[in-house]
């Protein structure tokens, strides 16, 4: 029997009926601006930078990211997934024991073999209980059934680590245009809506030179994985793009405390 991630969140950060779920992101995808990732011509994204908040907050800017993998959809056969621990402090990076995620859409199943590789790093071992009630990789898969026909996953839930472990990992990942990285992030948190605009902004700037000495951690919660990213992303001479910035002042929330959001797409 295949060992089962059942859905955490669900009900809370986003629908857990399907039919609801579905029509939420059909609407959310239908409503994102095109980009210049997406328009035709255009390179397809090898990575993309995206929130991880309630559907609500940060499911508009969320999509704006996931819409330029339309033109991939039967391409991406595995997606490579990680972000930050909210709930378990540990070093390094956690892998999954279990054979497949779980989510109202129905399953999506784990790459062993790659997870299997990636314990071959010091870095890197088998800690279920990081992934038990994280968020920021659930809540990306329902955008990923959606957007994607078949793939699979490598989730990666990134504790205390520094750039250039979580890079290691991404480079023995990497792969051709079927593998898709993927960081899941928020910005800012909870700050006037004046001050999360002038420091998000900073960094969108940091993202897009590829300077991930330049961003803190007040400025992401998935800093780790993030600047890990843009390490790698640098030394491979790739470009990054913001696709999208707003908070949460913007979609659903006051203005007296925002949590900021940020699409990016690395090419």
């Amino acid at each position: 029997m295949p060992t089962i991630r059942q859905p955490a969140v669900a009900d809370r950060f986003y629908p857990g009926d399907p039919v609801e779920l579905g029509r939420m992101l059909d609407a959310l995808l239908a409503d994102s601006p095109a980009s210049a990732a997406s328009r035709p011509g255009t390179a397809p994204p090898k990575a993309l930078i995206v929130p991880h908040a309630g559907y609500i907050y940060s499911g508009p800017i969320a999509a704006t990211a996931y819409a330029t993998l339309a033109p991939v959809h039967d391409q991406i056969h595995r997606v490579v997934l990680l972000g930050p621990s909210h709930r378990l402090p540990f070093m390094g990076l956690a892998a999954t024991s279990a054979d497949v995620f779980a989510t109202p859409l129905g399953p999506v199943p784990i790459d062993r073999a790659a997870v299997e590789r990636t314990l071959t790093l010091p870095q890197v071992r088998l800690l279920d209980a990081a992934h038990a009630q994280e968020h920021s990789l659930e809540v990306q898969l329902p955008f990923l059934q959606r957007v994607l026909d078949d793939f699979s996953l490598v989730p990666l839930v990134v504790g205390e680590a520094a750039p250039e472990s979580v890079a290691e990992v991404l480079d023995l990942l990497w792969g051709g245009p079927e593998t898709l990285i993927l960081v899941s992030s928020d910005l800012t948190h909870y700050l006037d809506y004046r001050t999360a605009q002038r420091i998000d902004a900073a960094t969108s700037e940091a993202i897009e030179a590829l300077r991930p000495e330049a961003i803190g951690s007040d400025q992401a919660c998935g800093r780790a994985p993030l600047n890990g990213l843009l390490t790698l992303a640098r030394r491979r001479g790739l470009q990054a793009e913001t696709l999208d910035r707003r908070n949460s002042g913007d979609t659903a929330g006051s203005r007296d405390q925002v949590v900021g959001y940020g699409a990016y797409a690395i090419h």
